[in-house]
């Protein structure tokens, strides 16, 4: 496999073969001898250069993983033996931009000898089927095969432009039939829920343009695009500094959502993940409950 993904990367055997240290017939040999094996055709030979067929365009994708995943575990087990490891972690954009990497360079400084992975993922996944340790999940307190952590309760708030608030002169719930609702392509009830609440009638949730991440919706509400419903603490510097505010006033409201920790059932605990989430959880104001 070595052999297979240096002549892929190259396009050369002869390249392959220098940056191995082989002879071209060896690396030729191994090449012939992963196609017997697999029954498949990984190249075609094009003179004196070499070209991925399809097969083996989708062949290398698993072969980088599996060498991406070897390396790593061998980056943690050097780094174990220093009391520290590395922890592949799932987060959610919004959260991970807004809340979690402006405090991440406390964990940092504790725990210097871990080295954290990010990755994006929006949607609950099997944790046996996925190369990650945690995941930070929002919605309600249940995913499969998991034990969840809560991390903190979700508000959200209603903001806009300042100028744009005085010019349509919104007050009221009712107000905001004269505004243009900025929605969140992921969250398309939010207004509906907020309004619902407040009791506003005659009023169309649904209606606005849609953007695809919180950031998106927020900037639009900053340039004065419209009004948003975004969680508190997507906004809570932009409404400190004045950039927007609240639309309504008192808009401030409980979703009744979550945001928590998730990690899989049955797995000993990696010592990286202990120390993330005891860090997470006091970072929020909480105390790691016992395991067991």
């Amino acid at each position: 496999m070595q052999a297979f993904e240096s002549a892929a990367y190259h396009g050369s055997v002869t390249a392959a073969a220098r940056e191995l240290s082989l002879t071209q017939g060896a690396i030729s040999r191994q090449i012939q001898a992963l196609e017997q094996r697999l029954g498949v055709e990984l190249f075609r030979r094009e003179r004196q250069r070499i070209r991925l067929t399809a097969v083996g365009e989708r062949y290398l994708q698993h072969v980088r993983g599996a060498f991406d995943r070897l390396e790593a575990a061998a980056l943690e087990l050097r780094t174990l033996r220093r009391g520290g490891g590395v922890l592949q972690l799932a987060i959610l954009p919004t959260y991970g931009t807004r809340w979690l990497i402006p405090r991440f360079p406390g964990f940092v400084a504790a725990h210097p000898d871990i080295e954290v992975h990010f990755t994006t993922r929006l949607l609950p996944f099997d944790f046996s089927g996925a190369d990650l340790d945690a995941a930070i999940h929002h919605g309600d307190a249940h995913w499969p095969g998991a034990q969840l952590d809560k991390l903190m309760d979700e508000d959200v708030v209603l903001v806009c432009n300042a100028g744009y608030r005085d010019r349509l002169g919104l007050q009221r719930p009712d107000d905001l039939r004269r505004a243009t609702l900025l929605q969140m392509a992921t969250r398309p009830h939010a207004f509906d829920e907020w309004l619902k609440q407040r009791g506003a009638a005659g009023v169309d949730g649904r209606r606005g343009p849609r953007f695809e991440h919180h950031q998106m919706v927020l900037q639009a509400a900053i340039a004065g695009l419209g009004v948003a419903v975004l969680p508190t603490f997507v906004c809570a510097g932009e409404l400190a500094n004045g950039e927007v505010v609240e639309a309504i006033a008192d808009s401030k409201l409980a979703t009744g959502k979550s945001y928590f920790l998730a990690r899989p059932e049955g797995r000993a605990e990696l010592p990286a993940l202990t120390a993330f989430r005891r860090w997470l959880l006091a970072a929020h104001g909480q105390t790691a409950p016992a395991e067991g």
